[in-house]
């Protein structure tokens, strides 16, 4: 990934992906400000680390700072969390740049600044908690902040912080990203720990990365029901029937040979939905009890019948 971003400016594709980024943002600051910071709710990163500071900093800054022009002081209840992940994300991204290389893009820059920007401009507005039960709180932040960051993603730009501090360890230990990145993301939540001194904390705050993650997953992959199938039987070409004539689904034949007795076998791959599964088992097992069938979950199945590929 280099500096300059591939999408033609002001082209059908940048303003899409500045527009995931944008929104991407200010859910992903929505989500730390209404849900998580209330609670001092830590969940890694360097926006969790701004957490901890706004708290440890709420008594010095106690009358916070004026700026000019500016009627009420800012930075009341502590130095902001979209500061302190600005400080942090720039010299790390300056860092990442010199140690790996030019991978991070003017996207990734744009989008750190961005919810920067949000964090502290919508705490500047709200005090207290949104919903005052913690575990609700975790739930609802968890979603937000993996929405945010998925959008982000979708825009093939990253979230900094963290995540170039994992890939300048990956060049010097031969642990894997996404062990390291649990490694660091664990380390700010029990410096929580260290700063709160509540137990509650770090229980929380892994509920919010768990969530988190699989939310992002679910944003990027999307949510499908849609399954693959992979059937072994001897009545192949019944079953190839059912499915191109009653399901109006297309599969392609495989040759294979079993191990245990080494005959010729004819396996069925095909893409259906979860109400086509259920006929099509339905009908296996009345004409072949004795048939093989793998079902797994296609997050996303693109081609004639189902997302035109020409979408993506």
């Amino acid at each position: 990934m280099t500096l300059v971003t591939k999408e033609k400016f002001l082209s059908k594709e940048w303003f899409y992906s500045y527009t995931l980024i944008a929104i991407g943002s200010f859910i992903l600051a929505a989500g730390f400000v209404y849900f998580i910071d209330p609670h001092k709710i830590v969940p890694g990163g360097v926006y969790g680390i701004g957490i901890v500071v706004k708290n440890m900093t709420a008594e010095i800054m106690g009358n916070g700072i004026k700026i000019p022009f500016i009627s009420e002081p800012i930075f009341k209840d502590g130095l902001g969390i979209g500061i302190v992940g600005l400080m942090l994300n720039i010299p790390l991204t300056i860092l990442g740049i010199k140690m790996l290389g030019p991978r991070f893009g003017v996207k990734t820059i744009i989008g750190f600044v961005l919810t920067s920007i949000f964090i502290d401009f919508l705490d500047a507005g709200f005090s207290g908690a949104l919903v005052d039960d913690v575990l609700l709180s975790c739930v609802f932040g968890g979603v937000l902040i993996g929405f945010g960051l998925g959008l982000i993603f979708k825009s093939k730009a990253t979230s900094g912080g963290s995540d170039i501090i994992a890939m300048i360890a990956v060049k010097y230990t031969k642990m894997s990203l996404g062990l390291l990145l649990i490694i660091v993301d664990s380390i700010i939540v029990l410096f929580g720990l260290l700063v709160f001194k509540d137990w509650k904390i770090p229980l929380y705050s892994w509920i919010v990365i768990y969530i988190t993650g699989k939310v992002i997953d679910a944003t990027l992959q999307g949510i499908s029901y849609d399954k693959a199938l992979f059937i072994i039987s001897d009545k192949y070409e019944e079953i190839r029937d059912k499915i191109i004539k009653d399901l109006n689904r297309g599969g392609t034949l495989i040759d294979g040979v079993g191990m245990y007795k080494g005959l010729d076998k004819k396996i069925i791959f095909t893409n259906v939905n979860r109400r086509e599964q259920t006929i099509l088992q339905d009908f296996i097992k009345d004409i072949d009890p004795y048939a093989f069938m793998t079902v797994i979950d296609a997050h996303e199945v693109l081609g004639n019948g189902f997302k035109p590929i020409r979408e993506t």
